[in-house]
């Protein structure tokens, strides 16, 4: 191994300083020889033990990896992305970040508690920890809170996308099924489509580049949606959004980190930590420890039950989705990415499946999948894409997807000098890694980041 000056575009765009070796990529993604660098970047080198290998934390570590720290991932499962990254959605949602806290989520509570066929299913809980989440939710939902989380996100959303095309530019992969389809929001009566129609306007300021269609237009730009025309208004069509696998850039990323030299402990649960001088010393394993300069949390929910451990409170919520994936090879499946408004459930098109994602319970952080809303999300694919596949064989999911008050991810050092997290980020949790990993980068480096990073703060939660 030998240094070398490497001048890349990657994340930064700038010269690095960069150890390099030449590894071979694996089967899938063929047998062309790849080199790695190890960047050197701001502080010397320290060693950064990251806790959850999901999106979030794998972006987080390789990221890290890239500036040239040694990184160490723990995860308390037996592989990567096996928890909320698994079977998401799968669209990459840039331009279409608008927050779940808006003034129209609180007028539809009261009949959200009655209808268990509802997207948002709300099941009170006696947790003074759910109540205090659900006042501070109540707080965000004014028009000018949620436009200012909007224009936030927005600026995450696009830092995110240079980073991953970045990413997928340098290390591409047949097998993560990327591709810049577009993404068609689908509305069924006039008022909320006119409410899109001002929302469109509103993030065309910040450089979105959405366009409002009527119906046979709709079905103009997707023709799978025939059967649907007569039953909508109209809807936005964003053409540059993406799709990819979740689970497969998990794959993906995990083996970047490997190859790039760095620890991956998969079955490695924390179980505590020890303390020295105000700081952590090190993070306590059922059978070992591990010593680092620096500790971040990117677990997700169970992030929360970590900083609780260490006697420290974040705002998170875990929101139960579901998900269905549809054999397709034989049906009638969208090529674009959509989504119904109404019923608040998209599809992805991965190859020769169907990824069918949607509906929120609130107040349910177990895993389960009832019987009732699983019917309920298969009744709703149906009547849109009756064709699409059997969805009799569907692989059903459920997943909790840790969320904030405002919709807004926190990234932020907490509680102790050389503690971070990296956690929140509710149903955009795939859009927001890879740019919530350049903040993260950012924030241990002590440099200024490439956005505004004030409203990922755990003080603006």
């Amino acid at each position: 191994m030998r240094p070398d000056i490497v001048v890349r575009d990657g994340f930064l765009g700038k010269v690095w300083l960069a150890a390099s070796r030449s590894l071979s990529t694996d089967g899938r993604s063929g047998a062309c020889r790849k080199r790695i660098t190890f960047a050197i970047d701001g502080p010397m080198s320290q060693h950064v033990c990251i806790v959850g290998a999901g999106i979030v934390g794998l972006f987080s570590a390789w990221r890290l990896l890239r500036e040239g720290h040694r990184v160490t991932l723990l995860e308390g499962r037996n592989g990567p992305g096996l928890a909320t990254s698994f079977a998401n959605g799968a669209q990459l949602s840039y331009s279409y970040v608008a927050p779940l806290a808006e003034p129209a989520a609180l007028g539809s509570f009261p009949g959200y508690l009655l209808d268990a066929r509802a997207p948002l299913c709300f099941r009170p809980s006696l947790s003074p920890r759910f109540w205090s989440w659900c006042c501070r939710f109540a707080a965000h939902c004014t028009t000018a809170r949620a436009q200012r989380t909007t224009r936030e996100l927005l600026a995450l959303g696009f830092l995110s996308r240079r980073c991953l095309h970045a990413l997928l530019d340098e290390y591409p992969d047949p097998a993560l099924h990327h591709r810049q389809n577009g993404k068609l929001v689908l509305y069924r009566d006039a008022d909320s489509f006119r409410a899109a129609q001002r929302r469109l306007r509103f993030q065309a300021q910040f450089g979105c580049e959405q366009f409002a269609l009527q119906a046979a237009e709709c079905v103009a730009v997707e023709p799978a949606l025939a059967g649907l025309q007569e039953r909508l208004t109209g809807g936005i069509h964003t053409p540059s959004e993406d799709v990819i696998d979740s689970h497969a850039l998990c794959l993906h990323l995990a083996a970047l980190i490997r190859r790039g030299g760095g620890e991956i402990r998969y079955a490695a649960p924390v179980r505590g930590q020890r303390f020295a001088g105000g700081r952590i010393a090190a993070l306590l394993l059922p059978d070992s420890e591990i010593a680092a300069d620096q500790f971040v949390l990117a677990g997700g929910i169970e992030s929360r039950d970590l900083l609780a451990g260490m006697g420290l409170r974040v705002p998170l919520l875990g929101l139960k989705g579901y998900s269905l994936t549809v054999d397709c090879a034989q049906g009638v499946a969208p090529s674009l990415s959509i989504t119904d408004s109404r019923h608040r459930i998209v599809f992805a098109r991965l190859g020769d499946r169907l990824r069918v994602a949607g509906m929120v319970d609130m107040g349910n952080e177990r895993t389960d999948i009832p019987a009732r809303r699983l019917a309920t999300l298969i009744r709703q694919a149906r009547a849109v894409f009756p064709l699409a596949g059997d969805y009799d064989q569907a692989e059903p999911w459920a997943g909790l997807r840790p969320a904030t008050p405002s919709g807004r991810p926190l990234i932020d050092r907490v509680g102790h000098a050389n503690l971070y997290v990296n956690v929140g980020h509710g149903t955009l949790g795939l859009t927001l890694a890879a740019g919530s990993a350049e903040l993260l980068a950012d924030r241990l480096a002590g440099r200024p980041c490439r956005i505004d990073a004030t409203p990922f703060l755990l003080a603006n939660a």
